[in-house]
């Protein structure tokens, strides 16, 4: 599921820009959080600049002769089964985090053309969440949490029923601390081309189970994810067009000749 092109140390540190509002959602009493940020779905061209804008200088701290490539956006952020998160600053527009989910909703996973995926997890519904980017510093860590928040409840409002990374070292460690596990047995790094043949720790986290296994092991992030509204999260799709659907000027800014 989440690709990073960071290496963010738990736990969060949470920011709050106004004090917390305490509620009554679903029979249990939920903490209300706002954000300095809202993350959203990309739905037009300036969004989609904005996506790959933090997605290249992410990567490019890291892996910067593959950072290259994405300069500007990929042809699979325009396919019928993805969807592109947006984390943006709601003081100046500025993006501050993006990430990229495909389901197996009408095909395989990307990650399927390098992984046999075991008996136990085929045929379920499966989301891979790559391109995580986020920007340096403080707000980076709390954006990189929101962000992973965010891709559940996509996957909770899509009937998705495992989350799906593949993540390299050290990045699969915050994976872990999340309750993630491995897909191959023995913490198998594998090479993945869509990954310039960088090994990659493949992992899974089921989410219809996630709260209550959070819950038995007492995790620090159990109110964070579970416990607290965060309304400046709106991973809602476009009325009238399912999951993955892209804003027809994205689609023809990435056909179009190179600029």
């Amino acid at each position: 599921m989440f690709q990073s092109a960071t290496s963010t140390a738990l736990p969060l540190q949470r920011i709050e820009t106004t004090p917390p509002v305490i509620r009554v959602s679903d029979t249990r009493a939920k903490r209300e959080e706002h954000l300095p940020f809202t993350v959203r779905v990309v739905r037009n061209e300036e969004d989609m600049l904005k996506a790959v804008q933090i997605r290249h200088s992410a990567y490019a701290r890291h892996m910067p002769v593959f950072a290259e490539k994405l300069r500007a956006p990929e042809s699979a952020d325009s396919a019928d089964d993805v969807t592109v998160l947006l984390a943006e600053s709601k003081l100046d527009g500025s993006p501050l985090g993006t990430a990229r989910l495909q389901t197996n909703r009408y095909r395989p996973l990307s990650m399927e053309e390098s992984v046999v995926l075991p008996p136990w997890i085929q045929g379920k519904s499966l989301a891979d969440i790559r391109r995580l980017g986020i920007v340096q510093g403080t707000i980076g860590r709390l954006v990189k949490m929101i962000l992973i928040k965010a891709c559940f409840q996509f996957c909770e409002r899509n009937d998705v029923d495992w989350a799906v990374i593949a993540a390299r070292p050290p990045l699969d460690r915050s994976y872990e601390q999340l309750m993630f596990e491995d897909i191959l047995p023995g913490e198998t790094f594998i090479p993945l081309p869509r990954a310039a043949n960088v090994p990659h720790r493949v992992m899974a986290f089921e989410i219809e189970t996630g709260e209550a296994r959070w819950t038995r092991a007492k995790h620090p992030l159990l109110d964070f994810f579970c416990n607290t509204d965060h309304p400046d999260i709106d991973v809602s799709q476009v009325q009238g067009i399912g999951v993955g659907h892209r804003h027809p000027l994205v689609s023809d800014w990435l056909s179009a000749p190179s600029r």
